[in-house]
Order: C-alpha cells, then sequence, then structure tokens
C-alpha cells in the first residue's frame, strides 16, 4: 500500500508541474491582465501539434522542438493580443471573453481539420525502458518533461521578478497609469505578456504530448483545469499557480490509485468550491483585478 501511494505520489507530482505551467500561463494572462482567456486550452494543443510536426515532418530532435515551440508559439499569442485583444483593452471583459471564445472554437475546427481526430504520439527518441528508483518507477521521457517543466517555471519567476522587463510588468499591471507616468511601454508589456503565457502554455502541450499523445480534443479538459489551479492558488499569484498544479495533481493522482479514475477529474472541481467557501481569494492571496 506505501508503495502504490509512493508511485501515485510521484506521478501526481509529475502532473501537477504541467499543470502550474498551464496555469502560470493563464495566471499571467487571466490573473494579471484581466482577460478571461478560453483558448487557452487551445494553445495548449497548439504547442503539441506543433512538436508533433517539427519531429515527424520536418526530423527536428524533440529538445530542439520544444525550444522551437516556445518561441513559435510566443509570437502567435503576440500576434493574437496585437490583432484581436489590444483593439479591446479598455473593453468590458465579457467582450474580451466572447472574443477569446470565438477564437477558441475556429482554433480547435483549425486544428481538428489540419492535424485530424486521432491521437498521435511524438517520438522523443528517448529509451523506453522504465528507470526505478526504489519502488518508483519512471521513464527517461517523463524525467526530461518534469525537469524541463521545473526550468522553465524557475525562468519565469526570474524573468518576472529580476529583470527590468519583469519590474514593468509587476508596474503595469499594479497601477497602469502610474507605470505609464515613468515611461513604461504599456502595450508592448501587455502583447509580451500574453505571448509569454501562450508560449508556457504551448511548452507544457509539447511535454505532456511526448509522455501521452496529442488530440485537439484536450483542449477543453486543458481550459478547465488552469481555471481550476488559478482560482485555487488565487488570482495572479505565481506561487498560488505553482502550488496549485501541484496539489491538484497529487490530489487527483491519489484519488484515482485508490478509489477511483471515473471521478477523477471532479476533484478538482470539489477544491474549487471548498475554496470559495472557506478562502475566495485562493491558498495565496495575489494582486487581482
Amino acid at each position: 500500500m506505501f508503495e502504490a501511494g509512493l508511485q501515485f505520489f510521484v506521478n501526481g507530482l509529475v502532473t501537477g508541474c504541467f499543470y502550474a505551467l498551464i496555469a502560470l500561463g493563464l495566471t499571467l494572462i487571466f490573473g494579471m491582465m484581466g482577460v478571461v482567456n478560453f483558448a487557452h486550452g487551445e494553445f495548449f494543443v497548439l504547442g503539441g501539434v506543433f512538436a508533433y510536426m517539427f519531429v515527424a515532418l520536418m526530423g527536428v530532435p524533440f529538445w530542439l522542438a520544444v525550444i522551437l515551440v516556445v518561441v513559435v508559439m510566443g509570437l502567435v499569442g503576440a500576434l493574437f493580443d496585437v490583432l484581436l485583444v489590444r483593439p479591446l483593452r479598455s473593453a468590458h471583459i465579457l467582450s474580451t471573453a466572447l472574443v477569446t471564445i470565438g477564437l477558441s472554437i475556429f482554433l480547435l475546427n483549425t486544428t481538428l481539420v489540419l492535424f485530424g481526430p486521432s491521437p498521435r504520439a511524438i517520438e522523443t527518441g528517448f529509451a523506453r525502458a522504465p528507470i526505478l528508483l526504489g519502488p518508483i518507477v519512471l521513464t527517461e521521457a517523463r524525467v526530461f518533461a518534469m525537469v524541463l517543466g521545473i526550468v522553465a517555471i524557475l525562468l519565469a519567476h526570474l524573468l518576472i521578478q529580476k529583470t527590468r522587463l519583469g519590474r514593468a510588468m509587476r508596474a503595469t499591471f499594479q497601477n497602469r497609469d502610474a507605470a505609464a507616468l515613468v515611461g513604461v511601454n504599456i502595450e508592448f508589456v501587455y502583447t509580451f505578456t500574453f505571448g509569454l503565457g501562450t508560449a508556457m502554455a504551448a511548452l507544457a502541450g509539447a511535454l505532456l504530448g511526448a509522455i501521452f499523445v496529442v488530440h485537439p480534443s484536450t483542449a477543453e479538459v486543458a481550459t478547465l483545469k488552469a481555471f481550476v489551479v488559478v482560482i485555487l492558488g488565487g488570482m495572479g499569484s505565481f506561487p498560488g499557480a505553482v502550488a496549485g498544479g501541484l496539489i491538484l495533481g497529487i490530489v487527483e493522482s491519489l484519488w484515482g490509485g485508490f478509489f477511483s479514475t471515473g471521478y477523477q477529474d471532479v476533484i478538482g472541481f470539489v477544491l474549487v468550491i471548498l475554496i470559495l467557501l472557506f478562502k475566495p481569494t485562493g491558498l495565496f492571496s495575489g494582486s487581482t483585478r
């Protein structure tokens, strides 16, 4: 029982790491920018789709494909911000929500037409033989994906907390007018933030696609899980997104392992209800708009 529980716990840590990555992207876009991005799950799926295309169609090594996915999807996110979100910057939050819903429908159906409805596995080149660490069983692909996910989270933290651009981002989201008065390029900060959030979601999609499969139908689930984690951790809270992702991944894994996988996806919504009842600001109270 103990060994099984330890394995489920480690599996939950791996999954939670990717939940944290997806949620961090949404935290930047939703928690800080105030944009309800219902297309976040589609950006997650596109990360996996582009990784598959780079590896399968262009023969690019998987590690390089991951870097290309981050760059390409970051630019795609910035482009969407300029074309769709920037014109509605001062509009009601429901206006941007409706635009992102339309974008979500467009991206989902375009992906289905071009990529197809069948799930596809990304060939990573890693050995399929399991790695045994006592009672814990891992694979090279899982270890690589988890380590890269952790590195991405740390780099994002350093960017926001230790760089001049990061200070400009924090100043903009705390007080937009004051930041503009001291010379911060507000529109660049918003566009960069949207691109960064998109890139993080796409990175999670590429890494999870290497462990499991790439399938367009996972977009809706990814969006829901991201919102669950953001609410659980606290709006606009960087540590809250990380902690919330890990908590959700571990609880889901333990529940699915010891009880039933049939209700595994319900756990997140139960946690959100409890959080909203007893601590509406989330586990880590971040800045909100």
